[in-house]
C-alpha cells in the first residue's frame, strides 16, 4: 500500500495538504478546505482509509489541522468521520485529533458539532 500525499499548491490554496502514511497509520489533513466539489477531493481519502484497514493491522491516527473549511467541505468531513467511526466499531484503534487556534472559537464549536453528527470521538487540542 502506498502513502497518500497531496501538497497544497499556491494556485489552488483552497485544497488542504494531505499526508497519509501507510507504514505508520498516522494521517494529517491541514490548511484550508473550501473547494466547490468537495466530494471529488474527499472520496479518494475515504477510499484510502478503507484500503488501509483492509491491508494493515496498524492503528489509525488522524490529525486535522484545518484552519478553514466551507459548508461543502463540512459535509464531507462528517462523512470522513463517520467512516472512521465505523472502522473503530469494527475493532480497529482509531484516534482523531483536531488542532485548533484558541483565538478562533468557531472552529472549536464546529468540531464539537462534527463529533455529535458523526458519533466519532474527537480530541480537541490547542495549537
Amino acid at each position: 500500500m502506498k502513502n497518500l500525499v497531496l501538497n497544497s499548491e499556491p494556485d489552488t490554496p483552497y485544497y488542504p495538504e494531505v499526508v497519509f502514511n501507510a507504514e505508520t497509520g498516522i494521517c494529517e489533513i491541514s490548511g484550508e478546505s473550501y473547494m466547490e466539489e468537495a466530494y471529488k477531493f474527499y472520496a479518494p481519502l475515504i477510499d484510502w482509509l478503507k484500503e488501509f484497514v483492509a491491508n494493515s493491522s496498524h492503528e489509525l491516527t488522524i490529525n486535522f489541522k484545518l484552519i478553514y473549511f466551507n459548508t461543502s467541505s463540512s459535509r464531507l468531513l462528517v462523512d470522513f468521520l463517520e467512516t472512521l467511526r465505523k472502522i473503530k466499531e469494527d475493532g480497529r484503534n482509531v484516534t482523531v485529533n483536531w488542532y485548533y487556534d484558541p483565538e478562533d472559537p468557531d472552529v472549536k464549536d464546529e468540531v464539537e458539532d462534527f463529533e455529535i453528527e458523526s458519533g466519532m470521538e474527537i480530541n480537541l487540542k490547542e495549537k
